[in-house]
């Protein structure tokens, strides 16, 4: 299933998941810190979505009070939401 996130507070734009039941498959993200996000997208491959939210919610940048890797948290955690509608 693919499913896009518009984050929040950060530098990218759009994140778009791919995802297999509760396995993550793949991650691509618009605009942000080009080879760190394409870093965590490969970290992230293969692992549940409980595990990357667990992992790396509530992660700073510098002064803001989320980041890139907060905001695929929270995109994980949208993703949960639209399940249980």
């Amino acid at each position: 299933m693919e499913f896009i996130y518009k984050p929040h507070g950060v530098c990218s734009t759009k994140m778009t998941f791919e995802i297999d039941g509760e396995t993550i498959r793949g991650l691509t993200v618009e605009n942000g810190c080009n080879g760190n996000l394409k870093g965590i997208a490969k970290l992230i491959s293969g692992r549940s979505v409980d595990e990357v939210i667990e992992a790396l919610k509530g992660t700073t940048c510098g002064y803001k009070n989320t980041s890139c890797p907060d905001q695929i948290a929270r995109a994980l955690e949208a993703y949960r939401q639209t399940l249980q509608k």
